[in-house]
This record gives C-alpha cells, sequence and structure tokens, in this order.
C-alpha cells in the first residue's frame, strides 16, 4: 500500500523537466506582487482621488449631463371635423414625424471610457493577489493554523470585492441596454413625453452610477493595503518560518 501512495505522489508531482519553470512563474508572480502592494496600490488611490476631485465628476445640475434627443414633438392633435356622411379618409391617421439618428450620451459615454479601464485594473490586482496568496498558504499540517485562517480570511475578500467590479461592469452594459429600450420607446411614441424623460432619468441614474463606482474602487485600493500591510507577517509567513517573500 506504502509502495502505491508513493507513486501515487510521484504521479501527481510535476516533473523534473518542468519544475523549474514552475519555479520561476512562482518567483515572478511573488515579484509582481511585491511592487503591485509597495507601488500600485498606492498610486491608484492618488489617481482615483484626484479623478474624483475633477469637475466633470462633481456636476450638481443633472440636467447637464442629459443626451441630446433628435425627436421631434409631434403637434397636438386636431379636433374631429363635420363630414358631409362620407367615409373616406376616415381611417386616415397622420403619420409621426420622422426620427433622425439617436446618438449616445457623449458625456456619459466619456466617463464609461474612464471607468472601465478601472474596473478591469481591479480585477487583474484581485486575480495577482489571489495568485500570490494562494501560492503562500503552506501544506495542509496539524496546529498553528491561524496564519492560514487569515489568509483565507483575506481570500474570501477578495473574492468579493473582485464579484463586485464584475457587477459594475454588468451594470455599465445593463445601462446602455434600457437606454437604448427608452430611446426606441421615445422614437415610437412621440406623443409620450414620459420617455423621453425617461431617457434622461436613465442618463442621471447612469452619471450617479458611474461616480459610485469610482469611489467604491478607491475605498477597495484603500482595504486591499491595509488588509495585506496590517496581516503582512501572517500572510508571508503563516507558520511564523523564515519568510520566503518579505514584503519589505
Amino acid at each position: 500500500d506504502r509502495e502505491t501512495e508513493r507513486e501515487m505522489a510521484t504521479a501527481l508531482g510535476v516533473k523534473r523537466d518542468m519544475e523549474a519553470q514552475v519555479q520561476n512563474f512562482r518567483g515572478q508572480i511573488c515579484a509582481d506582487a511585491m511592487l503591485l502592494i509597495s507601488s500600485h496600490l498606492p498610486n491608484k488611490l492618488v489617481e482615483l482621488d484626484n479623478l474624483l476631485r475633477a469637475d466633470v465628476l462633481n456636476v450638481q445640475d443633472l440636467s447637464l449631463v442629459h443626451g441630446e434627443l433628435d425627436i421631434p414633438i409631434p403637434d397636438p392633435p386636431k379636433k374631429e371635423e363635420e363630414t358631409d356622411g362620407k367615409d373616406e379618409g376616415k381611417d386616415k391617421k397622420e403619420k409621426p414625424p420622422k426620427c433622425g439618428l439617436q446618438k449616445p450620451n457623449e458625456k456619459i459615454v466619456s466617463l464609461v471610457q474612464r471607468v472601465k479601464p478601472e474596473l478591469a485594473s481591479l480585477k487583474e490586482t484581485c486575480i495577482m493577489l489571489t495568485t500570490w496568496i494562494t501560492y503562500l498558504i503552506p501544506k495542509i499540517e496539524d496546529g498553528n493554523d491561524f496564519g492560514v485562517a487569515v489568509q483565507e480570511k483575506i481570500l474570501e475578500r477578495i473574492s468579493a470585492i473582485k464579484t463586485k467590479v464584475e457587477g459594475f461592469q454588468t451594470n455599465i452594459t445593463k445601462y446602455f441596454t434600457e437606454r437604448g429600450d427608452a430611446v426606441a420607446k421615445a422614437s415610437k411614441d412621440t406623443h409620450v413625453m414620459d420617455y423621453r424623460q425617461l431617457v434622461h432619468e436613465k442618463d442621471e441614474a447612469a452619471y450617479l452610477d458611474l461616480r459610485t463606482m469610482l469611489l467604491d474602487l478607491r475605498g477597495f485600493y484603500i482595504e486591499l493595503l491595509d488588509l495585506i500591510t496590517k496581516n503582512s507577517e501572517k500572510v508571508t509567513s503563516p507558520k511564523g518560518e523564515e519568510k520566503s517573500y518579505s514584503m519589505y
């Protein structure tokens, strides 16, 4: 039985010709993570803080973020005229005025183009930190597992942040879908003014959502930096052994 276990363990191990490449990859991941924590996270805090102070993200009058709608307002319906008994033209209806090309809201599109790279950057940061901490988790053994529990808690929080970022990305796509539907309704039923207002409401909500996303991103960077630096010893040496990858 023991011989079988040894054979199985050998079969599950990395081949010798690949082991060096795996170790090099592990070392590169750890080096990248150190640089990310010491430089990238603090720089992102400053960048996002400066961005949130910009005038374009501090508009108080939300009517200024409305997109232009090239949808003619139809004339009010005419009063029914008396007829001489003839029914011709009775079923004729006036055609609504034709609508031009409906462009997206350039103000919102501009903000989306600024926010999307930030979402992608934080998502990649979460993936990098997850890979790094996973590499630092020691072999499963009895006792002295408090440091491992700390690593697992941090991994849970990183995963939650990544899920939140993915939700933001979905919300951006959802905005364009819902606004497109509202514009289509406003173009079709040109006499229903509520549909026009619905488009403006979508724009206002999107503006506030994009600003909130940036506020959350800044908060996530602060949280990640604080969480990892405060628990650096448990992250890098969960069982108190000599640190292989010091954060300092």
